[in-house]
């Protein structure tokens, strides 16, 4: 009886873990495109507390959940490692625009926005600036790729 409850006990955790995201690897569906390089090695720290992102350095770096991440100093890795979760992108780094339509677009990293403590990345190639079509509709596309983003990770 005792092994019985145990196990239901077990496996109900699982799920919520599965559904929460608890324990999920960011590899399967985190923009890791440059050699498993979060954010091509900038430092997520560096975003909310300079004027602009700094580049990381491979000497300081940390890996969460299957990710590499750098920073430019030891400061900001102990924040990061005190709170992950207060500094990862949305949307798993890939461009918040083009999430909205459930796709993974690789991002510039030094087209960002941060709004109500959430860093969103952007794609800007080829004279396109994803961060401008954001700006119009940013409710309307946050709220669209909030429900792809949702999809994706399967919740």
């Amino acid at each position: 009886m005792k092994t019985s409850f145990l196990i239901i006990l077990l496996v109900a955790i699982s799920n919520v873990n599965a559904q929460t995201g608890q324990g999920l690897k960011l590899t399967k569906h985190y923009n890791l495109e440059n050699n498993g390089k979060a954010i091509n090695g900038y430092d997520l720290v560096s975003y909310s507390e300079n004027s602009a992102p700094k580049k990381g350095s491979k000497r300081i770096q940390e890996k969460y959940k299957g990710a590499t991440y750098y920073f430019s100093s030891e400061g900001n890795r102990t924040k990061f490692k005190s709170n992950p979760q207060k500094y990862l992108p949305a949307y798993g780094g890939w461009c918040a625009y083009a999430m909205a339509d459930g796709k993974k677009v690789s991002v510039d990293p030094e087209t960002f926005k941060i709004v109500d403590d959430t860093l969103y990345l952007f794609y800007n190639r080829f004279f396109n600036n994803t961060l401008n079509s954001w700006n119009e509709n940013e409710k309307g596309y946050k709220t669209r790729a909030d429900v792809q983003w949702s999809n994706i990770l399967g919740r």
